[in-house]
């Protein structure tokens, strides 16, 4: 029954086998007292995270397991892991330990005075990440609050507990493009900041290169902003900067040789960046109508191999 899990536990999983074992014997002797599942969803790992996984189901009917037939994204295995979630509140966190475990009971303290229907995570600093990734994430942040009418705080993580009407809110949105910081903003409801410091992996080593964190960004975006800012149109960007580093070339070229054509530089300036500041142009509309495409093939978010779950 769907009120006997008091926390249902979402943890997306791509090629976690290191960190998995020490993840369960965290979450299982904090959680002793408390009546709740672990979902474990598997994203199409290449290593032995599902044989991890089966064990543990094996050894423990509490962990519950979603296997996809291939790599989804986070994204869709978050959603999928709250779509098999029965628990009264529900709780998605990385596999990495990053998401201190042992906020979970103070969260669930939070939610049962029921002033709150959301808790949510910030971390305080980014001690331990590289300078760069901290530079651009902070930038994103300032960004994204600046041109979207939801609002994300600077340092918000996935980790968060909702309760039973805040997981079916988010539940109702289909959309196949999902930037969950966003979304789970966008339904609104009363949300509580617990703030932390950074804490490094457990084991084996972030699944989040600088280029897919930049990719993930721009998607972020592009979904809630309708402002022209799709800076993923890198072809039509990379033309513009040509066109600006051409026209240096033409002009300082006209001015030490001169030119047996006249007006030949100038005609030449203009055409180049006109057709530059075009193509950006381009992209970035190209890029809005890449996503309304995606959204209209009404593919669906995650294909499940194999799970120990009923579909709620």
């Amino acid at each position: 029954m769907k009120n006997e899990t008091r926390l249902s536990v979402v943890v997306p999983c791509y090629n976690e086998q290191d960190t998995l074992p020490y993840l369960y014997e965290k979450l299982t002797d904090l959680l002793k007292d408390c009546a709740f599942e672990l979902i474990l969803v598997d994203d199409g790992s290449r290593d032995r995270t599902e044989a991890v996984i089966r064990d543990l189901a094996a050894r423990d009917e509490r962990v519950k397991y979603i296997l996809f037939s291939r790599n989804f994204g986070k994204e869709s295995a978050m959603y999928a892991g709250f779509c098999y979630a029965s628990g009264s509140y529900v709780c998605t966190m990385d596999a990495d330990l990053q998401d201190p475990p042992e906020l979970l009971l103070q969260m669930m303290e939070i939610l049962d005075q029921g002033e709150y229907d959301i808790v949510a995570s910030r971390r305080m600093d980014r001690k331990g990440e590289p300078p760069v990734r901290s530079f651009f994430a902070r930038r994103f942040y300032r960004l994204i609050n600046r041109i979207s009418d939801t609002e994300i705080p600077d340092g918000a993580r996935d980790f968060r507990m909702l309760n039973r009407k805040a997981c079916d809110a988010l539940l109702s949105l289909k959309e196949v493009n999902r930037f969950s910081k966003g979304l789970f903003a966008w339904i609104g409801f009363k949300t509580y900041w617990l703030t932390y410091e950074n804490v490094e992996r457990s084991a084996g080593k972030s699944k989040w290169s600088f280029v897919k964190l930049t990719r993930y960004a721009l998607d972020g975006i592009i979904s809630f902003s309708e402002a022209p800012l799709s800076l993923a149109s890198w072809f039509g960007l990379l033309m513009t900067v040509f066109a600006g580093v051409m026209l240096v070339f033409i002009v300082v070229r006209k001015l030490l040789f001169g030119d047996p054509v006249a007006g030949w530089a100038s005609t030449i300036c203009v055409i180049i960046f006109i057709g530059g500041l075009q193509l950006f142009c381009l992209g970035i509309i190209g890029q809005y109508i890449a996503k309304i495409y995606t959204e209209t093939k009404g593919r669906p978010n995650y294909i499940v191999k194999e799970t120990n779950l009923e579909d709620q």
